[in-house]
């Protein structure tokens, strides 16, 4: 199994990249969040996944090792290949996506492309205790629970709705909480966190 590549992107779009290791390329297929992550790098390690197939040999790539980790999850779960768990990565964030599990949100999960409410229902019942066991994802500590959750959702709501990608939305909201610890109010919160985007 390949855990790792790191190399030089040679070719890259939304969905995929080419990463040469040594004089060879490996075609390697990304999410979303991926993306937004190396969307500037000209060299990169992505955490990997080898799917195997009877028709081919499929490379995953992931820019965190959490996202792999919920990309694993995902695909543990009957019904969920892993161009699903790709989509559904790169609906939301992994952290979002682990809330939403763990908090048993079917409507959130099933408003991603592709999973009805059977499959939101089978991935909370599958995935719930397991992702209660893990640790926050990253960027994600104790200052940021509880009574701030309504805050931190209502805030990337605004944001979704003023037409910032989800993943930038978050990244920006939990590192305005990070920076400043006495906000009050959604709105003041929305403002910083568009000084962070």
């Amino acid at each position: 199994m390949i855990a790792y590549l790191d190399g030089k992107i040679t070719y890259k779009t939304p969905t995929h990249v080419y990463l040469e290791c040594n004089g060879v390329g490996y075609l390697v297929h990304i999410s979303l969040a991926t993306f937004s992550e190396i969307e500037k790098a000209k060299e990169v390690k992505l955490f990997t996944h080898l799917v195997v197939r009877e028709d081919a040999h499929v490379l995953y790539g992931f820019f965190k090792e959490e996202e792999k980790t919920m990309f694993l999850h995902l695909i543990s779960v009957s019904g969920v290949g892993p161009n699903t768990a790709r989509l559904v990565l790169s609906s939301m964030s992994t952290h979002e996506l682990q809330r939403a599990i763990i908090q048993g949100d079917v409507r959130l999960i099933q408003s991603i492309k592709g999973i009805g409410p059977k499959s939101a229902q089978r991935l909370i019942l599958e995935l719930k205790d397991k992702l209660q066991k893990e640790p926050k994802p990253e960027g994600m500590d104790n200052t940021l629970q509880g009574s701030n959750t309504i805050m931190i959702d209502e805030a990337l709501a605004a944001l979704s709705m003023l037409g910032f990608q989800r993943v930038h939305a978050e990244r920006a909201v939990l590192k305005s909480m990070k920076d400043n610890l006495q906000i009050q109010s959604v709105e003041e919160l929305i403002k910083l966190s568009l000084k962070n985007l």
